[in-house]
């Protein structure tokens, strides 16, 4: 059955189709999906927030989903054949070429960032935007994923990460990285809070 697709401006938060598609994909893979439903409004327009527009590169989402966070980053200015999509999930992958058919939709591990991203990404990024569940792989592959999209993004380019946990997802100590957080976001479900870490 082809999926149905609804306008970009008619889509203002997230519909139920796409809870189900994620909550579908979450009993299958709860490790990989990391959340029961998609992003929150308040919690994708913070993420967008910390992407510039005006900066020249493509903007590389890790983990979109269903695209409550691709949507905000659009709504926010940034043009959608700038945008790479990182996805490992297919049906989401199907659902993202369809609703964003200029973006680059590209279905792989984002722990595999480099590698995948070579034949696409033609110049630094200006920010690396993740939904990924970070908590669920060992610090040092945390680690390695942001080493790996410093290497491909401009000098302090954001990358942008959110988490529910009241603890960094990757430590404020880390040698070499600057990190600041949003305020907790209340209104999401559950409250969660965002990370930026650049290169300094």
């Amino acid at each position: 059955m082809p999926l149905e697709l609804t306008p970009l401006a008619d889509r203002k938060g997230p519909r139920l189709d796409d809870e189900v598609r994620f909550i579908r994909s979450w009993l299958e893979k709860p490790l990989a999906i990391g959340a029961v439903t998609p992003s929150g409004r308040m919690l994708a327009r913070t993420m967008a927030r910390y992407v510039e527009p005006n900066v020249s590169g493509q903007v590389i989402e890790l983990g979109p989903g269903t695209g409550p966070v691709t949507e905000a980053l659009v709504d926010h200015g940034i043009e959608p054949g700038r945008l790479v999509l990182v996805e490992f999930n297919p049906v989401f992958c199907q659902l993202l070429r369809s609703r964003y058919p200029a973006a680059t939709v590209v279905q792989g591990d984002a722990y595999g960032l480099r590698r995948i991203l070579a034949a696409f990404v033609r110049q630094p990024a200006a920010a690396v935007v993740s939904g990924l569940p970070l908590f669920t792989k060992p610090l040092r592959t945390r680690l390695r994923l942001l080493r790996d999209a410093f290497a491909v993004m401009r000098p302090s380019a954001p990358f942008v990460q959110f988490t529910y946990a009241v603890v960094p997802p990757i430590p404020k100590a880390v040698a070499g990285v600057r990190a600041e957080a949003s305020e907790r976001i209340w209104m999401n479900l559950p409250p969660a809070r965002v990370w930026v870490y650049r290169k300094g």
